[in-house]
């Protein structure tokens, strides 16, 4: 027996294999064999060999002896060289179904395979196998290589989160008595931290119910245990006028805005000044020893029967007026439902011709106003509208001097706008039903990635439309107060990600279907927020979500003293996400965490240093 075998590992590689080496001594009787047997001084050719050479390793998967193949879809190519030419029958096995492996099926000596569509396979570990055959011989080469996400947090805290997130409510007939009949409706309330909570007064809860005529106990309901939770600083948006100020056609019939002026005034009398006596004599004054100091004025004015010219007087009549009643206010403008173009239709009059003071300027955002749009359209919507509108918004403010460094605003939001009319969609005609992805795992998702666009878009304030609602709405259910999916995920994202918390850079190999943002907060803990919004299948409408696995690496933050994890999505249950514990007291563990996100979801990490 001429052939010496060994067995072993290569480093830093999973699995083992087979050396083969031949003596010289063997070598020299096969040569002369091959000279008795041919007659002649040919040498028979070396056994086939192909080398399979791969991209650069990660460095954070080199000792894994592993290729990251990104799920972001980025095509890998891997140069295969022959030791003998000659015509070379290949195969490649050994990778999932998903992706794509393409190579030529007969090569000369080298040849090339691409492997591209990592994004449609599931992630894991897997072989790459490559095996060619000539005149009769076969050799094979191998790839470690797994399928996932990579990313790595750096270490040095950078700018400054500057989001807030809140919530809203609309005091009216149908919603006023919700404090009234939950008792621990102020208690989940002030769980968000939320601040300066929205209040938006209509229908019933307008407190001026004829000329003169006032009457606070529905608007009061709401507004009273409100002031009571969070920053006790809510905004009150003066959505509408009294129903006698209008016309048939819903135009204010003062167009010098003098009266809705008047109204406003004994609004801010009543809330943040020493109240006000009607014309019978009566004193009205708010009962709360806080005070209301921001003011919206007017509801998405571009639907609302008032030109950008309009709207414009309104503000520059109305805001003087009030704050000559209570000095000391704050003013938010616009509050614009955004659609289409709206911004860029809207706001060049306003900040051209406002002269009134202006403390921010707000917008309205949701992603659809149909319940037929499609999972990848509402996700779509987010880079694509939110993220392209607020960039309008902030250049627009700066052709102002006295707007540029006004902070904007988002102060409705939610994925869909749709609302029924008597059992018929208010948008595409057909019958209505709930759009539940309001509150379902896709929602967890979509907040997340929208709420990580929304920091590096530069917008100041993310409200929740609304509170108290139903499952399209809502963050509690208002028959019941039981929390929805969102009203965890949304005080996640309050708690962990609080203004004033400073990024953490990100190095990662996906773009695509996974946002990912971490900050330090001042207590030096940091908080890594993970959101999958990887949509499954084109059609998708409230879908399950892509599975999309994480390779997390935290080695740049040194020692740790714990580390935990929160994750919300389809499993979560209705009390909320538990906070798992992945190490406690030190972890001495490796660096390098996998983790998977089992479709539409978020997922949070807590480390302690």
């Amino acid at each position: 027996m001429c052939a010496f075998y060994f067995h072993g590992n290569r480093p830093g590689f999973k699995h083992s294999y087979t050396w083969r080496f031949l003596s010289w001594g063997c070598l020299a009787l096969l040569s002369l064999a091959a000279l008795v047997g041919c007659g002649s001084a040919i040498s028979a050719p070396p056994p086939l060999s192909i080398q399979l050479n791969s991209p650069t390793v990660p460095t954070y998967l080199s000792s894994a002896g592993s290729l990251l193949l990104s799920q972001a879809g980025t095509p890998i190519q891997f140069n295969v060289a022959a030791n003998q030419g000659g015509v070379l029958n290949l195969s490649v096995t050994g990778l999932p179904a998903g992706v794509a492996v393409s190579y030529p099926s007969t090569v000369q000596n080298s040849f090339t395979i691409a492997v591209t569509d990592p994004a449609q396979a599931p992630s894991g570990d897997y072989h790459l196998l490559v095996t060619a055959s000539l005149a009769g011989q076969q050799a094979t080469a191998s790839q470690p290589v797994t399928i996932a996400i990579a990313a790595s947090l750096q270490a040095a805290a950078g700018a400054p989160l500057g989001l807030a997130m809140s919530t809203a409510f609309q005091p009216a007939d149908w919603d006023y008595p919700f404090f009234q009949n939950h008792a621990n409706a102020p208690a989940l309330l002030a769980g968000l931290q939320p601040q300066h909570i929205r209040l938006q007064a209509i229908d019933g809860a307008v407190p001026e119910t004829a000329p003169g005529v006032w009457d606070f106990t529905k608007l009061d309901a709401i507004v009273q245990p409100v002031l009571g939770v969070g920053d006790h600083s809510p905004e009150f948006q003066i959505a509408v006028a009294p129903a006698f100020m209008y016309d048939a056609n819903g135009n204010l019939l003062d167009q010098t805005f003098q009266q809705f002026g008047q109204y406003c005034q004994q609004l801010v009398e009543y809330y943040a000044g020493n109240g006000f006596t009607d014309a019978q004599g009566v004193l009205h004054q708010s009962p709360s020893p806080d005070r209301i100091t921001w003011w919206g004025i007017f509801n998405e004015p571009n639907i609302n029967h008032l030109t950008a010219q309009q709207y414009t007087r309104l503000y520059n009549t109305v805001v003087p007026m009030m704050q000559a009643a209570v000095p000391g206010l704050h003013f938010v403008a616009v509050e614009l439902a955004d659609f289409g173009s709206q911004p860029q239709d809207y706001l060049p009059a306003f900040v051209s011709g406002v002269t009134a003071p202006v403390d921010a300027v707000a917008t309205h955002y949701y992603a659809t106003c149909n319940q037929q749009s499609t999972d990848q359209e509402l996700m779509n919507a987010i880079p694509q509208v939110f993220d392209a509108h607020l960039a309008y918004i902030r250049s627009e403010l700066q052709t102002n001097p006295a707007l540029a460094a006004v902070p904007i605003w988002v102060t409705e939001n939610n994925v869909n706008a749709d609302y029924s009319q008597n059992g018929v969609s208010a948008c595409n005609g057909g019958p209505f039903t709930l759009d539940l992805r309001g509150s379902s795992a896709f929602f967890a998702g979509w907040r997340g990635y929208e709420f990580a666009q929304f920091v590096h878009a530069g917008a100041a304030a993310l409200y929740h439309w609304d509170f108290d609602a139903d499952a399209q709405f809502g963050e509690v259910n208002y028959d019941s107060a039981q929390p929805y999916l969102s009203y965890w995920v949304d005080q996640a994202l309050s708690e962990n990600f609080p203004p004033g918390a400073r990024e953490l850079a990100v190095g990662a190999s996906e773009t695509g279907a996974l946002e990912i943002l971490a900050a330090q907060r001042a207590d030096g803990s940091i908080a890594i927020l993970l959101a999958n919004h990887a949509v499954a299948a084109a059609a998708d409408n409230n879908g399950p979500g892509a599975p999309k696995s994480v390779l997390l690496d935290l080695s740049a933050l040194g020692a740790l003293s714990s580390i935990h994890q929160q994750t919300f999505d389809a499993s979560t249950p209705a009390a909320g996400a538990p906070l798992l514990s992945i190490c406690a007291n030190g972890c001495n563990g490796p660096s390098i965490h996998a983790l998977t996100l089992n479709g539409y979801g978020m997922q949070l990490w807590i480390l302690q240093p």
